[in-house]
């Protein structure tokens, strides 16, 4: 899972907001690692369509970082 902290102006549509960051990744994405990718990854589109977007007011930049980095990471071992 990628977890995004970013401030934006109020008067931009999150929706527009979460295409564009997942339009301007795929394509740098795809230019950087064309090679790598290419030998495992064949789909048209790079993200799925969905995202989860939460805010968080009244709390601290240095509180939500601090969560956001004792996340849980998944044990990758367990997969075959």
């Amino acid at each position: 899972m990628l977890c995004f902290l970013f401030q934006y102006h109020p008067d931009i549509a999150l929706s527009n907001l979460v295409n564009n960051l997942k339009s301007v990744t795929s394509r740098k994405l795809r230019q950087e690692f064309s090679d790598y990718l290419s030998s495992f990854y064949c789909k048209d589109v790079f993200w799925n369509g969905s995202y989860f977007v939460a805010s968080c007011g009244g709390i601290t930049i240095s509180t939500l970082r601090r969560y956001i980095k004792n996340q849980n990471q998944p044990d990758c071992s367990d997969n075959p």
